[in-house]
């Protein structure tokens, strides 16, 4: 499949349109992951559904120039974009949004919801982050001293490292915790695309108190799929959202680790969709 391309500010966005179907769904990957991660789902209901996904900037084909960071605002001019480089029907581009996020993308989604609430019915979430604030993105992304110190940490990570062993041998990290962060600062070229990633980033914040607010408000339904074994994202997390917002949110644990966005996992991904 192709990429498309079209042109936003000072940048190039690449996109993917799996599928033919008549109902749109926008789809949001993970971090270090591309659009191209959602191709399998076109071919089990892409005549059902079109998948439009897009890769997020310093991601994929995306080519980001612009010095802001990246924004709700953004992410709805961008789709809107899609709909009319597509020569998409009236009624498709009138309709409200039909949201897929996984793990870095499930943040994208809820803070387009927070931000545009008005413009979504319906986000399914795989394994998503966001609804659980980290200190230590809040701390490197929110604050100036906090990305000063993320920088410099990027360009010289040994003592994180020698930090990160220290708390692996007293049970403080875990296993599974210390192997993902372990592989995100090995490399410069990733920390260096780690750190391009989490800055442009910084404006997408959900709120959890804000966006269980819009969900009721705006009757959201959202589905939220956790991997029994994830020891990233845990589903915990997601029960504690759900409460009090159980007319709206459904919760499934699957077994699976963190790589919930699989085709061995279909079935579960198209009922969330579905239903």
């Amino acid at each position: 499949m192709e990429a498309q391309r079209l042109s936003y500010k000072n940048s190039v966005i690449s996109w993917y349109r799996f599928g033919q179907g008549s109902l749109p769904v926008i789809c949001f990957h993970g971090y270090g992951e591309d659009a191209t991660s959602f191709e399998f789902l076109g071919h089990h209901a892409g005549e059902q559904f079109s998948f439009y996904a897009i890769d997020l900037p310093f991601h994929g084909l995306t080519v980001w120039n612009d010095r802001h960071p990246f924004s709700p605002e953004d992410l709805l001019q961008i789709i809107e974009k899609i709909f009319v480089q597509g020569n998409h029907k009236p009624e498709t581009i009138n309709q409200k949004l039909l949201l897929l996020g996984y793990s870095l993308g499930g943040r994208v989604a809820l803070s387009f919801c927070q931000a545009v609430p008005g413009e979504v019915s319906k986000m399914v979430l795989v394994a998503p982050d966001g609804l659980k604030v980290n200190f230590w993105y809040w701390l490197a992304t929110q604050t100036w001293l906090g990305n000063k110190f993320f920088a410099f940490t990027m360009k010289h990570p040994g003592w994180f490292f020698g930090f990160l062993r220290i708390m692996n041998k007293l049970g403080l990290v875990n296993a599974s915790i210390f192997k993902f962060v372990n592989y995100y600062i090995g490399d410069a070229g990733v920390r260096s695309d780690l750190y391009k990633r989490w800055t442009v980033l910084s404006k997408l914040r959900p709120r959890r108190s804000k966006i269980k607010n819009v969900i009721p408000a705006h009757r959201i339904t959202v589905r939220l799929i956790y991997g029994k074994h994830d020891r990233i994202i845990l589903s915990s997390v997601g029960e504690k959202f759900r409460k009090g917002l159980e007319e709206h949110v459904t919760i499934k644990v699957i077994p699976s680790g963190h790589q919930v966005l699989h085709e061995k996992h279909i079935s579960d991904l198209l009922f969330a969709l579905r239903h």
